[in-house]
């Protein structure tokens, strides 16, 4: 067995999101192989990308804001 600390990071969407509701948050956590991430928006999304992922989606959100 093993044990460890994750390592996450929070925010309140407050100050990035007009549309965002009082108590809406994001949190990004770390995996511990170090090959990707969780994220949750409040308690109503969650999905995980691995790196190679999150490079494509910002390399297509970068495109489409064109």
């Amino acid at each position: 067995m093993e044990t460890y600390k994750r390592q996450a990071a929070f925010t309140e969407m407050k100050e990035f999101d007009h549309l965002s509701k009082p108590h809406d948050f994001m949190e990004v956590t770390l995996w511990h192989n170090g090959e990707g991430f969780d994220v949750s928006v409040s308690d109503e999304q969650r999905f995980s990308l691995s790196w190679g992922q999150y490079r494509a989606l910002k390399k297509l959100v970068k495109e489409a804001d064109k």
